[in-house]
């Protein structure tokens, strides 16, 4: 396939904007930055002739590559979000081509402490000769997820341009908020038209993705007693402390992120607040299994109960928040669509694998809302961290995995 490629200018480009969404925002999009970005999109998507193209009230940019086949195609959306996580720095980004990839330890030249170690990152192994692009150090890159947009924007530039390329109707997304789990909160699902969507949201060359964790939030609230310090001999009652039992009782070999792997889901205290008459924990609680989700949520009901018990003036109050849900049990009704997304990957000279997901996308959510939407590759490795990286190459297949899905949805029409 020949091609003009400007993903990697298009990255390098997007990267400086600061998107970073919050957790601790009310407002929708949680940060008004993340429509900086959107506002770029939407002039450079109708510079492409993309003459629809918008940024809502929300944040949200939707666009629409029209049909150009004489058949009934099903309507196809690309989708990638605009925001970068809280859990790094993603102000005054600066992006650094390491090219020419020979193998070893990558040292990142603005704070040298911080080294991307070979061993540590197996998939660097197969880079060697590749272009590499990280930060400086100082702060993430936001491959997650401004690579996918980059592949996205840059597969509509060359469907623009490439007429003889024979494709259906495509509609293109990109959504804020998405790293703080709010991301398609306010997708007008009807507006957007689409039949079936692929997030590009995902890490390895090669990988189509159709299982993810089911995920919940687990909120507990924990009432002690207080007194004077002085006078509290029997009868204070400290939410501190009482949190701190409560946390210390999970299983300290298992159940954590720090603990599991593959199919194995988790308990994950995220955040606390604590004073002595109150306390608060935020758990995010993960499996691939919805009813082994449940059991999890349990053992927190159970654990609180147990060491509430030995207090008589203390109380504690759960509450379960559903985040989303593992999306394979919707595109297994629709087997197509998986099968098109490796087809589209082999064509590109990478051998596709399925794999399952230990997180979430937009996709869980947008399945479940009616758009069935598995995950491609956009090539990035060691999200939400100044060790983020990303090879110049894998980007380029994942555009060319766009393309071609493009046109095996019109072949097999």
């Amino acid at each position: 396939m020949d091609i003009n490629y400007t993903c990697t200018d298009r990255f390098l480009k997007y990267v400086k904007i600061d998107t970073q969404s919050s957790h601790d925002s009310d407002s929708f999009p949680s940060t008004k930055k993340q429509k900086d970005l959107g506002i770029i999109l939407v002039e450079e998507l109708k510079q492409m002739g993309i003459s629809d193209a918008e940024i809502d009230k929300y944040g949200y940019v939707y666009a629409t590559i029209p049909s150009n086949s004489d058949k009934n195609v099903p309507v196809i959306c690309f989708c990638s979000h605009m925001d970068t996580s809280p859990d790094a720095s993603g102000k005054n980004v600066n992006p650094v081509i390491h090219r020419n990839y020979q193998g070893g330890d990558i040292i990142l030249p603005k704070d040298k402490s911080k080294v991307i170690l070979a061993n540590e990152h197996p998939q660097l192994a197969s880079q060697i000769g590749n272009d590499i692009i990280t930060s400086d150090g100082t702060t993430l890159l936001g491959a997650d997820d401004k690579a996918g947009i980059a592949e996205i924007m840059d597969a509509a530039n060359y469907l623009m341009t490439h007429p003889d390329v024979k494709h259906g109707k495509i509609r293109i997304l990109f959504t804020p908020d998405e790293e703080v789990g709010h991301g398609v909160d306010h997708v007008d699902i009807k507006k957007l038209g689409a039949d079936f969507g692929y997030t590009m949201d995902g890490s390895d060359l090669g990988s189509v993705e159709d299982e993810t964790f089911s995920g919940d939030t687990v909120h507990l609230y924990i009432k002690g007693f207080n007194i004077h310090p002085g006078f509290s001999k029997d009868r204070m009652e400290n939410a501190i402390k009482i949190a701190n039992k409560i946390i210390s009782r999970l299983p300290p070999d298992s159940l954590s992120p720090e603990t599991t792997e593959g199919k194995e889901g988790f308990i994950h205290p995220v955040n606390i607040k604590a004073e002595v008459d109150s306390a608060y924990i935020k758990f995010i609680v993960r499996d691939f299994d919805n009813a082994k989700l449940k059991e999890k949520e349990d053992l927190i009901q159970k654990i609180a109960e147990e060491v509430i018990k030995d207090y008589k003036k203390a109380s504690f109050e759960i509450r379960i928040e559903e985040s989303y849900r593992n999306m394979k049990e919707v595109l297994d009704k629709n087997p197509e669509i998986m099968d098109y997304a490796v087809e589209a990957v082999n064509r590109t000279g990478v051998k596709a694998f399925r794999n399952s997901i230990r997180g979430g996308t937009d996709g869980c959510r947008l399945s479940f809302m009616g758009l069935p939407c598995p995950n491609i590759f956009a090539g990035g490795h060691a999200f939400h961290s100044n060790l983020e990286w990303i090879s110049v190459q894998d980007m380029e297949k994942a555009l060319e995995t766009i393309i071609h899905l493009c046109m095996i949805w019109e072949e097999k029409a």
